[in-house]
């Protein structure tokens, strides 16, 4: 059986376990992106007024952002799906996801990360009560639930529920980069919050959003806890990582500002039919 509780340095090696399975298990993803990368460009034409295959004009349809790329959830995503199930405990249902809830109290220590998920429709409206359970490592690139030494711990975890603007905003702190792994959180969207915390409901989207290598940069070398990023991040390259790679991220990159000092706010708006 898999140690549940990789070390720091194990998290590269366990993740290319679950991502690299060949391509019987990269093609439901690899074929829906291809197919979505010709829909987009027959849309480009539409939107322009252009001419389609067969030279029948077609209207001018509105335009919308692409629909967020489908990604692993990896293996510490603590949904049920492997290993333990945090979405169904009480107290899950928080913005603040920086502490541990239950019958632990410890906080999560970095430079503080305000991020926020616009989900919109097809119609390019807002998606409302819809709910976003997100999850990502701390600053020693570390998982709770899972990673030696916070086994006990289920911090960086929490689930929302999207507004009026579709939208939802958690109280973090900025994720550390371990080897193999450009910087990202993940997030799984659901249809309501009854879906999101129940052992058995289903799961609309599951992705993950790229932070910017500048960010990045700027928060591993200056603040503290942050000194092992410093070396992994140099050692990737967002086209050389495994999720984020084939398109560089195109509809998963945040807008980030701040400062280590004052701390930092995400945003990223995506598509979710």
């Amino acid at each position: 059986m898999q140690d549940p509780s990789p070390s720091m340095q194990d998290n590269d090696a366990f993740v290319r376990e679950v991502h690299d399975k060949g391509l019987a298990y990269d093609l439901p993803v690899m074929s829906r992106r291809r197919m979505l990368t010709a829909v987009g460009g027959a849309g480009a034409l539409a939107v322009a007024g252009g001419t389609l295959l067969g030279g029948s004009a077609e209207p001018a349809l509105a335009a919308c952002a692409a629909e967020v790329d489908s990604e692993t959830a990896g293996p510490y995503p603590a949904d049920g799906s492997n290993g333990p199930n945090v979405r169904v405990l009480s107290g899950i249902v928080r913005s603040d996801i920086r502490s541990s809830f239950g019958t632990s109290t410890t906080t999560a220590p970095g430079v503080p990360l305000q991020f926020s998920l616009t989900v919109l429709n097809s119609a390019c409206t807002p998606t409302v009560g819809a709910a976003i359970y997100s999850w990502h490592c701390d600053r020693a690139g570390r998982y709770s639930l899972y990673s030696s030494g916070v086994t006990n711990q289920n911090y960086l975890r929490g689930i929302q529920v999207t507004n009026s603007s579709g939208t939802v905003t958690f109280t973090s702190i900025y994720p550390g980069c371990y080897a193999g792994r450009w910087p990202h959180i993940h997030f799984e969207v659901y249809s309501s919050l009854a879906a999101a915390t129940s052992a058995s409901g289903l799961i609309k989207k599951t992705s993950q959003i790229a932070l910017p290598e500048s960010i990045s940069r700027t928060v591993y070398a200056s603040a503290t806890g942050y000194s092992q990023s410093v070396t992994n991040l140099s050692r990737i390259t967002l086209a050389g990582d495994m999720v984020f790679g084939d398109d560089l991220a195109a509809t998963q990159m945040a807008t980030v500002t701040g400062s280590v000092s004052a701390g930092y706010v995400a945003n990223l708006t995506i598509t979710v039919p």
